[in-house]
């Protein structure tokens, strides 16, 4: 075989896995994306706005959003602890709290709603202490949260623990050799350095949030108008045979996440020199 017949083979094999690549991304994420959007819209905007607009599908983008806006915050405070825990100190435990940390997954999200169940429902091993006191979790908003935060929690962890691993401590260190408190060396030194991949790990848990499915199915108990988020009631209405107000739901939700997706694309684009020159 000839030297220009070597050079020209890995050509064409790159070719051919571009396109495979792409047409399986084709197939299997922008068919599918098209077709909502075409559905949704199948009977002109007007009956694509009545549908996002009516009062139960308000009520769901209402809830969709606040448990997105609990449920986030508190996975980021629990990120950004875990992970400043497992890079900068040793300690016995600390490779089974990284396996702990991926539990969620690994576990199915219908198992995850069924376990907060089993703990807070009726029957469940807190029910009647809660019911006691007139607190209700299962089937309520403190349920969805519960379940949301247990199936996000891993996301902004894990965007944080291998780049804080990576940098050591050396930085913090040195500034609390200079005087500076534990909130300045944080505020002042490690946050900075971990901005993009916080930043990253946020957007990747509010995604995941809002886009929820199998674990507040499980805690939500389906009441109309009250406790179901957007994938929910998108199921309502396609078990209806309400085939466009649920696309239209649906191309809602899929633009929230195109959303999510155009944030991240523009935050690499802004920051990929410096995001270059750190890894």
């Amino acid at each position: 075989m000839s030297r220009r017949n070597q050079l020209r083979e890995p050509a064409a094999v790159k070719i051919l896995l571009i396109a495979a690549a792409f047409a399986y991304f084709a197939i299997m994420l922008l068919l599918p994306l098209g077709a909502v959007l075409t559905e949704g819209l199948k009977k002109g905007w007007e009956a694509w706005l009545a549908a996002v607009s009516e009062p139960d599908a308000r009520s769901a983008i209402k809830l969709t959003l606040l448990v997105a806006a609990i449920s986030v915050p508190l996975n980021t405070v629990f990120g950004i602890a875990a992970a400043w825990l497992i890079s900068k100190y040793n300690f016995r435990g600390k490779p089974m709290l990284i396996t702990l940390i991926d539990l969620p997954f690994s576990v199915s999200p219908v198992v995850s709603g069924l376990v907060f169940v089993l703990l807070f429902g009726a029957q469940g091993w807190f029910g009647s202490w809660l019911q006691d006191r007139d607190i209700q979790i299962i089937f309520a908003l403190p349920g969805l949260v519960l379940a949301t935060v247990f199936v996000t929690f891993p996301f902004v962890a894990r965007q944080l623990i291998p780049l804080m691993t990576f940098q050591g401590r050396a930085n913090e260190e040195a500034a609390l050799t200079l005087g500076a408190s534990g909130w300045q060396t944080f505020w002042r030194v490690t946050l900075p350095n971990i901005r993009f991949a916080l930043l990253y790990g946020v957007l990747l848990c509010n995604a995941r949030a809002m886009g929820e499915f199998g674990a507040v199915s499980v805690v939500s108990g389906h009441i109309r108008g009250e406790t179901n988020t957007m994938p929910l009631h998108v199921e309502v209405l396609y078990n209806e045979y309400n085939f466009v107000a649920a696309f239209a739901v649906a191309s809602l939700l899929a633009l929230l996440a195109l959303i999510t997706l155009a944030l991240k694309s523009l935050l690499e684009w802004r920051h990929r020199d410096e995001l270059a020159a750190r890894f």
